[in-house]
């Protein structure tokens, strides 16, 4: 079987069973919904469906423009996707967050320290592999 590292969500590979069974539709090839998902699957290398499926797990969907809630070095935000790209073998991203409000990443009492723009690297599940000195993610992402 192949590996694929960079497989899109579920739902992607859903529309795309579903655009290939119309445009296959106009030439007079009639597919179940089934079949195609089976033909996409196997553009994609792997046996079956539910192959994919697996493979494609749970990802989340994120695009430049997006809105997004989460928490940065410990603290809430809420923002908007600036930017994303797909890094290496497709299993993180680098995304540029813009937050409604600055937050402030510094826990000592008598300094702060604001961010408003950051940048980091999540996998699949909005979260980041690096993780702050207590063991949590450096940055979490979710749609909102």
């Amino acid at each position: 079987m192949t590996t694929v590292h960079n497989i899109a969500p579920v739902s992607e590979l859903k529309a795309q069973a579903k655009r290939l069974r119309e445009k296959l539709r106009g030439t007079g090839v009639q597919l179940s919904h089934s079949e195609s998902l089976e033909l996409v699957a196997t553009q994609h290398g792997v046996r079956d469906w539910n192959t994919l499926h697996a493979m494609a797990g749970n990802r989340m969907l994120l695009r430049v423009g997006d809105r997004v809630r989460g928490t940065y070095l410990g603290q809430a935000f809420r923002g908007e996707v600036r930017a994303l790209s797909t890094m290496g073998d497709g299993s993180h991203r680098r995304v540029t967050l813009h937050f409604d409000q600055p937050v402030d990443v510094v826990t000592f009492d008598s300094f702060s320290s604001y961010r408003q723009r950051v940048s980091g690297e999540i996998g699949w599940d909005g979260r980041s592999t690096r993780k702050t000195s207590d063991g949590q993610p450096q940055l979490v992402v979710m749609p909102e």
